[in-house]
């Protein structure tokens, strides 16, 4: 049985290293955007780069006899979540996605949900001076006319138009909470802007930020796929195959 796991997350990872211990009754390919430069590769077959859209990864599923697919990206890589129902409906493939579940605010948290990158950029007004931007590199260019000093957060160096007043930080998470509570009172954060990520790699920083009083401006997760069934950890997507 050939699985394809889309990935890139750490869940990617885990459910890669879950599938590989089946040995010889599974091959695992997983596929990896090549968005990052040096990625952390999973166990198994591995490839990079893109399939060119939904037809081109249906031709690849059908010419590779793929029997099943698991999309294991980012929340927000909303349209190869889309490509990836539009190929595996074309080939008659089973699809799963793989979602680790958003956060959740919790008492003392100042939360101001957004629908979108320029939305966070205009909620900034009145709500601080000195920005965490844990975005990502890409999508900087919402934030290029921002008055407000920003420290960018990311794996890999942005190439995009950024805010003027810009410091980078390049660092790869899992992060942790003292960690996180030094970096909000060295450059003297005072409003923290990131995506509803989910799971605990990244979750540190909105644990410092509630202790400081920091609001902090969430984007919300782009609309799934509809139809398509979702598991919320490796363990249970990795049930699902071995149901097949």
């Amino acid at each position: 049985m050939h699985v394809l796991i889309l990935g890139g997350t750490t869940e990617a990872r885990a459910l890669a290293g879950l599938l590989e211990a089946h040995g010889s009754e599974l091959r695992v390919t997983s596929s990896l955007a090549g968005r990052v430069a040096q990625p952390r590769l999973p166990v198994g077959e591995v490839r990079i780069g893109g399939f060119g859209g939904a037809e081109g990864l249906a031709d690849w599923l059908r010419a590779h006899r793929v029997d099943a697919v698991i999309d294991a990206t980012h929340p927000f890589a909303e349209r190869i979540s889309f490509n990836a129902a539009r190929a595996a409906a074309t080939a008659h493939v089973p699809l799963l996605a793989l979602r680790r579940p958003g956060w959740v605010p919790v008492d003392g948290d100042d939360w101001h949900d957004v629908g979108s990158l320029e939305e966070a950029a205009r909620a900034l007004d009145g709500l601080g001076q000195r920005v965490f931007l844990t975005t990502g590199r890409m999508g900087l260019a919402a934030f290029a006319d921002c008055p407000q000093w920003f420290l960018v957060r990311s794996v890999d160096a942005p190439d995009t138009p950024m805010p003027p007043r810009t410091e980078v930080l390049l660092d790869r998470g899992p992060f942790t909470l003292d960690g996180e509570r030094e970096l909000l009172r060295r450059h003297r954060i005072d409003v923290l802007i990131t995506k509803d990520s989910g799971g605990a790699a990244t979750a540190p920083k909105l644990t410092a930020a509630r202790e400081a009083g920091v609001p902090v401006v969430v984007v919300r997760r782009p609309p799934a796929p509809e139809g398509v069934p979702v598991a919320a950890t490796p363990e249970e997507a990795a049930a699902w195959v071995r149901e097949r």
